[in-house]
Order: structure tokens, then C-alpha cells, then sequence
């Protein structure tokens, strides 16, 4: 008998009858003997339709009040699915984030989970009941309603998983695991089988949208074995593990990109200690993330231009904190948003000699012009004109013998 957490995303309980059958997932596992806790997320577009809605009343809606409004899509699945599940003649349950509780810090709209009390389902799974919990939300010490980010149910079941002592923890999709790039866009995608901890991280992080990469992250971090499986077929998903599953002897595993970067240059910039703390500590404080960073020193060691990619919706809003900073001379400010970032990802590369040539060498015979290279031991990533993506990704996933 194994303690299992299932997390079961918008697309695998879209429909009544999408819902239904992830009912009859459940009871084969709690058939075959084991304790199950189903993390679920809102039917797919709910959430949307929730935002939309809220932009109907004010582009300015209260996020305290935004958080209860979103809240609400995971609730209806939680009782749906349990209703389901009762009506199979299973003791099913639902909980809702204040009822157990799931305390959360942080702001509204960001927050994370930090704590949950475990034993009112512990004891309820000792009946052999099944637990079904919201996704994405929780509360604050103070009592609001809280959510922890889009794709944040994924957080929720590996935090879960931690806090109950799990066996394991099942993520719940439309694919059948974790591919070798979008198999959406590139046919000859495959299915990769293990994967680390490490390379997952990237892979979700730079844009590969099967798994949320702070959920990656808080699993590598307490060792919580992972499975990313489809719900509508009964294939063998993919397995992520610790650094022991990592496949040495293949130096690249998968292909990734994202469309919504930015890029912003600064040229000429007076060079002196502190300049690139100036450039960068309002964009933090203003919660911008940045990405890729480069700095072109010039001959005379007197000025320098300094390059760095942002997401796409932040552009707007970083120009204006750069175009307001006084703490900076430059003598022009430029900028780019129809770039995408395409990345390559592999525990091998750190052995192999020649990949970054081979990646080079790969975009340049299809004439792609690289604007920003980052690396790291076990990724490398670059920034591109939009238009050139797929053809990107397509090169790439060939010249690695991903197809």
C-alpha cells in the first residue's frame, strides 16, 4: 500500500465527463490498496474566464478580491470530482484551502505555501476516505484567500507530497509525459523516460510548459519522486528523479523556447563600479525579472552597452523605470520585442566537447542570427528574431538526434 498524491490539471478536468473519468482513475487506485490525495485544478479556460470578468469591473481589481474570485474555479472541481467519487461508493471529501488549512505568506496573487495542517486528512485517509484539495490557493495568517500563481497547482501537490510523506507524486496531463520539444510543433518529438531533477528545472523554466518550474525545484529540493503521465491513455509516463537517473552519455535531452521575451539595450553607458547595481535595483524592486544579461565593454574603458531580456509584458513598464532612473547616463535606450529564447538542455553537456559549436554552427546554416547567449553547465540558450523559432527548434532538435 502506497500514499500517493494525483494532480490532475485543467485539461484532464475540462468536461463533466473528463471529470468522471479521472474519477475511475482514482478508484483503480484506491482499489488496488492505496491511500490517495487529488490535487485538482480549475476546468480548462475557467480561469480565464474569471480574469476576463474582473477586467469588465476594473483593469485595477483588487488582487485580495481577485484571489477569492479565482479561487473559486479549483472549489467547483474539488466538489465536483467528489461528488463523482461518492457516487461510485467511494468516501470521498473535499477540502477546501481554509478548511484544512494551507497557510500561505507572501502577496496576494504570488503567494507561497509554507505550512498545513495534515491531521484531519491523515485521519480521514486512515478510513480509507480520498482527500480531494484545490490546487493554487491557500490562506494567509491573517485569514484571506490566497493563490499562489498560474500553473500553481503543481506547487500544491509536490508541497502536499512533502507534507504527508508521500511515496510519490503523480502529475496528471493531456501528454504522456515530458517530450524532447513542443511535440505539437515538431512531430518527431519523443517521449524521454527519466529525467532529472537539474534538467527538468531547465526545461520548465525556459518555457517548456509540462511542469511549473518552482514545483520542479521544491521537489529536487526534498527528493519527491515525480511522474508526469497522461490521463486519457495508460502508457508509461516520464520519471523525474535525483541527480542518479541522469543520462551521462546523451549530451543534449531536450529543446525548449519560449515567445514572450523582450530585449532591452543600453548603449553607451558611462563605466564605473556600481553602474550595473543601478540599472538592475529598481527593475527588482518593481518585480521585474530579468533574464539574460550581457555587457559589451568599449576600447577606451570609458563607456560600455549593456543588453538584458525581460518578459514581454514587463517591457512598458521597464522602459519607463529606465527612462526615470537618475542614478544612470546612457546616450540611448533600444529595444526588442519580437525575440523568443531558444534553449538546449542536457546532464551530458558539461562532458561533451563541441556542443555550443554544433548549436552555432546549426542556426547559422539556416541564416538565424543569434542577439544573446547564456550558459550554464547543463543548458545553453540564446535569443533570436520570433520569426526564426520554429525553424530554430526543428535544426536543433535534428542536429542532436532528438527527431
Amino acid at each position: 500500500m502506497a500514499k500517493k498524491v494525483l494532480k490532475f490539471g485543467g485539461t484532464s478536468v475540462g468536461t463533466i465527463e473528463r471529470i468522471l473519468h479521472v474519477a475511475s482513475i482514482i478508484k483503480r487506485e484506491t482499489d488496488a490498496g492505496n491511500k490517495i490525495i487529488a490535487v485538482v485544478s480549475a476546468m480548462s479556460g475557467k480561469t480565464n474566464e474569471l480574469l476576463k470578468q474582473s477586467k469588465s469591473i476594473s483593469n485595477n481589481f483588487s488582487k485580495r478580491e481577485l484571489d477569492v474570485l479565482l479561487s473559486s474555479g479549483e472549489q467547483v472541481t474539488c466538489s465536483l470530482l467528489a461528488g463523482a467519487l461518492v457516487e461510485q461508493g467511494i468516501n470521498a471529501k473535499s477540502w477546501l484551502n481554509w478548511q484544512i488549512p494551507i497557510l500561505t505568506e507572501g502577496e496576494n496573487f504570488n503567494a507561497r505555501i509554507i505550512n498545513m495542517n495534515t491531521s484531519k486528512i491523515d485521519e480521514f485517509l486512515s478510513i480509507k476516505g480520498v482527500a480531494i484539495i484545490p490546487g493554487f490557493q491557500g490562506v494567509s495568517k491573517i485569514g484571506d484567500v490566497t493563490t499562489i500563481g498560474r500553473g500553481g497547482s503543481d506547487a500544491t501537490a509536490v508541497a502536499i507530497a512533502k507534507l504527508f510523506g508521500a511515496d510519490t507524486c503523480e502529475i496528471y496531463t493531456d501528454v504522456d509525459g515530458v517530450y524532447s520539444t513542443d511535440p505539437n510543433k515538431i512531430p518527431l518529438a519523443k517521449k524521454i523516460d527519466k529525467i532529472s531533477y537539474d534538467e527538468m528545472l531547465e526545461l520548465s523554466s525556459l518555457g517548456a510548459k509540462v511542469m511549473q518550474s518552482s514545483a520542479v525545484q521544491t521537489a529536487m529540493m526534498y527528493d519527491i519522486p515525480l511522474e508526469v503521465k497522461s490521463t486519457f491513455t495508460n502508457r508509461h509516463g516520464t520519471k523525474i528523479f535525483n541527480q542518479e537517473s541522469i543520462d551521462y552519455t546523451k549530451s543534449v535531452t531536450g529543446v525548449a523556447y519560449s515567445k514572450d521575451d523582450a530585449k532591452v539595450t543600453l548603449i553607451g553607458v558611462e563605466d564605473r563600479p556600481g553602474v550595473a547595481a543601478n540599472i538592475f535595483e529598481p527593475l527588482s524592486k518593481n518585480q521585474i525579472n530579468v533574464d539574460m544579461v550581457i555587457q559589451n565593454i568599449s576600447s577606451d574603458h570609458k563607456t560600455t552597452d549593456v543588453t538584458f531580456t525581460i518578459k514581454r509584458d514587463d517591457l512598458s513598464k521597464t522602459l519607463e523605470i529606465i527612462k526615470n532612473n537618475n542614478m544612470i547616463n546612457y546616450n540611448e535606450l533600444t529595444h526588442n520585442d519580437k525575440v523568443s529564447k531558444i534553449s538546449i538542455v542536457g546532464a551530458g553537456m558539461v562532458s561533451t566537447p563541441g556542443i555550443t559549436y554544433k548549436m552555432f554552427k546549426g542556426l547559422a546554416e539556416e541564416k538565424i542570427n543569434i542577439l544573446a547567449i547564456s550558459t550554464s553547465e547543463i543548458k545553453l540558450s540564446v535569443i533570436i528574431s520570433e520569426d526564426d523559432t520554429l525553424k530554430a527548434v526543428k535544426k536543433l532538435h535534428s542536429i542532436f538526434d532528438l527527431d
